[in-house]
């Protein structure tokens, strides 16, 4: 993410905000906002690290969040978060409204589905097991993009990528191996979305 000190940061579906909280413990921003929409990890969030100076806890839809706060963030991060789960062509415009012209987007996903599909080659989900707030198994999309999708659509969306990289995890024995793909995007002061 570079230097966050100083900085207003937003992580982007945070889950139980563990890296929130790290992040405005350790190291110092202005601002450490986490953003999620489901009500069962926000409840969570605020019973585990409610009491972290300057942690914001919101529970929110990242997009329409970030729209209705332009020019607010410097840096925004998902740790295969919103960026996995929400349309990229909904949310990247509304996290270019958000950050400001130079600031930064840094993001983890899968490389790859978990049962070993490849990634999309188009901006288009599929629906993946996952377990509801009730307890029970369902379906969820999720976004999981080869590195030219993704490239193309922070390109339109106003971002420069800085870097990529792709890190593979043999996993354990028996298991299949996990490829994780990272990002780091600098918005650029005028954008077309």
């Amino acid at each position: 993410m570079g230097e966050v000190a100083g900085r207003d940061v937003a992580e982007l579906g945070a889950g139980f905000a563990v890296q929130a909280a790290y992040v405005a413990e350790a190291m110092n921003p202005t601002r450490m906002l986490a953003l999620d929409s489901s009500a069962t990890q926000h409840a969570r969030s605020v019973a585990m690290h409610g009491h972290v100076p300057g942690l914001e806890l919101v529970q929110a839809d990242a997009a329409a969040y970030l729209t209705e706060h332009p020019g607010t963030l410097d840096v925004a991060y998902s740790r295969f978060g919103a960026v996995d789960f929400c349309d990229p062509e909904i949310l990247l415009p509304a996290i270019a409204v958000a950050i400001r012209p130079g600031g930064r987007l840094v993001f983890s996903t899968l490389g790859h589905y978990k049962n070993g599909a490849p990634p999309a080659t188009e901006c288009r989900s599929a629906d993946v097991p996952a377990r509801l707030v009730d307890g029970s198994v369902g379906t969820m999309p999720r976004w999981v993009l080869d590195t030219p999708v993704w490239e193309r659509l922070l390109d339109g969306f106003g971002f420069d990528l800085v870097g990529s990289e792709t890190i593979l995890d043999p996993g354990p024995d028996g298991a299949a191996p996990v490829t994780t793909r990272t990002f780091a995007a600098k918005r650029r002061a005028k954008h077309s979305a």
